[in-house]
């Protein structure tokens, strides 16, 4: 079964009768598809057995050989998966290439070997994935010592799954070989912090379900969330900008980059499990000081009218305007807010700026389908938490105007002095870049740690699985179906 028919049935077409591969060519080419392995791809569903078997015809061997170049080709170019079967409303550019005439080319020159490589991202970050991806497949058969589901482990407590914990601990170098106590004592406990700082989970001592998971991460449960992180680096545009910003969702921060290099990393919070950050690329075109919050319609009925229906002067107490179909300003007073229900609520809100706006001080716009843009929060306290899924869906920033200056830097007219006046008016100001800035919105759940080596996240939004589930599926048994 064909994988690529169509380009596949082109390129041969276009190519002149005789001998399209010849032994070299082929042979080069089961050794770049067997090498897909190391991009976290698996080489048998690329017609690997067939080209390997050495049975087929002249012409059998053109179209099969063909088809696995191209097929993986456009793999390693933009991924196996289609982004948009997992999340309908993903948005990015992808990466192009002329698959005809650089298979040409490499089969006319005898390039085959390092023609498939050439097609995978060129960031570092990537690079890094796949030298870690080597390095654990040398660790994957290797037992751990697991840990026990039950409830939530603390401190003080006596338990075998505690030693269970000591055991996994000492395994992991983070405890001495001699603490088998079999209770949460003092030892154990800092033990536990020290994972949970490595994972970036909230350092408290206690053995919750984020803990556990840590603790029984295995070598292939690394393996796995390298192999769907890589996947969806191949999502990606080529160019993510020379000057960008890039937030991961999983990671809980944002980071602005330099000629490729990381300048400052800001914490974050994202959706929570109901209410999910999208993941997609655009670009910051303006920033808004002050701003009024134009409260979406799904908050508005699912969020402000239950609290406006249970506490009516908080509409005023907490800066709110109301306005109906026609934009006119409605008077609270005059609102029957039992009346209405989420699907007959037939006003707009809006929030003042002020010290309870939900935006805070600062609104950086990428204008998309998603109305999800990064802003500050009233709510600062918040950044102190380690899981930071709490949002309704935006991206809220921990010092929103240090971003501000540095995505004003080029513009004109917009320093630090100039900032800070706009913000000290209380009145809505709009600042336009002189460029604009790409913004990314990725979820990867395994990261530079800063050190050479690679840190894993909790997959807060349990995204991995489905994209492991695609990796693992063979296309041409789903076209057999």
């Amino acid at each position: 079964m064909s994988l690529a028919p169509v380009v596949t049935s082109d390129f041969l077409s276009e190519t002149p009768a005789g001998e399209v591969w010849n032994d070299a060519n082929s042979a080069a080419l089961i050794t770049e598809i067997e090498a897909l392995s190391a991009h976290g791809l698996e080489p048998a569903h690329y017609h690997l057995v067939s080209l390997k078997a050495g049975d087929l015809t002249q012409a059998e061997r053109d179209r099969v050989a063909t088809d696995a170049w191209m097929s993986a080709a456009a793999h390693m170019l933009s991924g196996k998966l289609d982004p948009v079967s997992l999340k309908p409303d993903w948005t990015a550019d992808t990466r192009d290439a002329d698959f005809a005439t650089v298979l040409a080319y490499a089969l006319a020159t005898g390039t085959i070997s390092g023609s498939l490589e050439q097609f995978a991202p060129i960031q570092s970050d990537y690079a890094l994935l796949k030298a870690e991806l080597a390095r654990l497949r040398q660790h994957s058969a290797l037992p751990i010592a697991r840990v026990s589901e039950g409830a939530p482990l603390k401190p003080g407590m006596e338990t075998v799954r505690a030693r269970q914990v000591q055991v996994r601990l000492i395994e992991m170098g983070l405890l001495e070989a001699d603490t088998l106590s079999g209770q949460m004592d003092d030892a154990t406990v800092s033990a536990v912090k020290a994972l949970q700082a490595q994972e970036g989970l909230e350092e408290d001592g206690i053995i919750g379900a984020a803990t556990l998971r840590a603790l029984n991460r295995d070598a292939q449960a690394r393996i796995d969330q390298i192999r769907a992180t890589m996947e969806r680096w191949r999502w990606l545009p080529a160019d993510l900008g020379m000057r960008h910003v890039r937030a991961n969702i999983a990671g809980f921060d944002v980071t602005t980059y330099e000629d490729g290099v990381p300048q400052a990393i800001r914490a974050i919070i994202v959706g929570n499990p109901k209410r999910k950050t999208p993941i997609f690329s655009d670009e910051i075109e303006y920033i808004v000081f002050n701003p009024w919050w134009e409260t979406p319609s799904s908050i508005a009925r699912a969020d402000k009218l239950p609290l406006f229906q249970k506490d009516p002067g908080a509409v005023k107490r907490q800066g709110f305007e109301i306005r109906d179909s026609a934009g006119r300003v409605v008077p609270p007073s005059s609102v029957d807010w039992k009346s209405y229900t989420a699907s007959n609520f037939p006003y707009r809100i809006r929030q003042a700026p002020g010290p309870q706006n939900a935006l805070g001080q600062v609104k950086i716009m990428f204008p998309n389908a998603h109305n999800v843009y990064l802003h500050d929060t009233p709510n600062r306290d918040l950044f102190s938490q380690k899981q930071r899924a709490l949002s309704s869906g935006c991206v809220r920033t921990k010092d929103p105007i240090g971003l501000a200056e540095w995505l004003l830097s080029d513009t004109e007219g917009w320093d630090r002095a100039a900032i800070n006046q706009a913000v000290a008016t209380g009145k809505e100001t709009r600042a336009d870049l002189a460029e604009p800035v790409p913004v990314h919105i990725v979820y990867f759940t395994a990261v530079p740690n800063g050190c050479g080596g690679v840190r894993y996240l909790d997959d807060i939004y349990e995204r991995d699985s489905a994209v492991l589930t695609g990796l693992d599926t063979d296309p041409v048994a789903l076209k057999s179906e």
